[in-house]
């Protein structure tokens, strides 16, 4: 008697778990032609998420420094290019994310493209203009550019391609630094892995088979270009006072193979969503190191 109400409980969860899954996958299908309902649904969630981030972020972030009439700085020598390159994953993935959830709603694809700019763009200007405001920073022209950057290759490959063959990918791993200096790197994991520049690397993600149509290449297979730095204590090798801070700081290049996870063909929406979410992220595979206090270096995963 007790197998057979196990057994029955078992099929029932298997039911409802595929009933539920099923619903789940019918509900991230996208529509073939215009879905006001959903349309409507992506502008107010994203706008309001978008609102209520900048809101939380004024509160906890820029309520701790001092206000000040609008200025620019240039800093556009600092963290060896780094934090540019974290202004362009960031413009790429926002746009890709509001074109994506306004394809899911049936819009064409102009509308896609439009809605991801404004989604982009609008929410990294406001933050930039945060930073005008405040007594310790300031409007950075050079951060706006790598934003309009990022936002403009998204763009530009939906145009000449109509598809996605360069990706831009993030990748993580901690360094030494931030110990020495936790204010400006970061104080524990999750601070280090937006602040500390030293354990970051941004590639540049080419789908293979995108390029050569005609190949034996497995659709899902990449070439990846990577980007670092290394030895970096503060954003430039002189502090405020003038007083040069030793720093070994040097350039790293990469060169490694990747997944395109989006490729990889699925019928459930649900693990097509997923694999895009996880898209932005540089799957570990062999990878060729060049820099020149390491000159070469291969790691079997990076």
């Amino acid at each position: 008697m007790k197998s057979a109400f196990l057994l029955l409980s078992l099929a029932l969860t298997v039911t409802f778990n595929t009933t539920a899954q099923s619903k789940i996958n019918q509900l991230l299908e996208p529509s073939d032609t215009l879905n006001i309902s959903r349309k409507r649904t992506v502008m107010i969630s994203e706008i309001s998420a978008a609102g209520l981030g900048l809101v939380g972020l004024n509160q906890l972030w820029y309520s701790d420094f001092e206000r000040s009439s609008f200025k620019t700085i240039n800093d556009g020598d600092e963290w060896m290019k780094m934090d540019k390159l974290g202004h362009v994953f960031s413009a790429y993935q926002l746009t890709r994310l509001g074109a994506e959830t306004m394809a899911w709603s049936g819009a064409e694809k102009k509308q896609q493209l439009i809605y991801g700019n404004a989604l982009s763009l609008g929410f990294l200007t406001t933050v930039e203009v945060f930073d005008g405001f405040s007594e310790e920073w300031g409007f950075s022209w050079h951060d706006f550019s790598a934003n309009l950057l990022g936002s403009g290759l998204y763009t530009a490959q939906q145009l000449l391609w109509e598809e996605e063959r360069i990706t831009i990918k993030f990748s993580f791993r901690r360094s030494d630094y931030a110990p020495q200096n936790p204010s400006k790197l970061g104080d524990g994991f999750t601070e280090e892995l937006f602040k500390d520049y030293n354990g970051q690397t941004y590639w540049l993600s080419l789908n293979l088979r995108s390029f050569f149509k005609e190949s034996g290449i497995p659709p899902w297979l990449n070439l990846a270009f990577g980007y670092g730095a290394d030895g970096m204590l503060t954003g430039v090798p002189v502090d405020p006072e003038g007083i040069f801070i030793n720093q070994d700081r040097y350039v790293q290049y990469y060169l490694g193979l990747d997944l395109d996870l989006t490729k990889i063909k699925t019928n459930s929406h649900v693990l097509k969503t997923v694999f895009s979410i996880f898209n932005t992220v540089k799957v570990p595979l062999p990878t060729l190191e060049f820099s020149r206090r390491k000159k070469r270096v291969f790691r079997l995963f990076y």
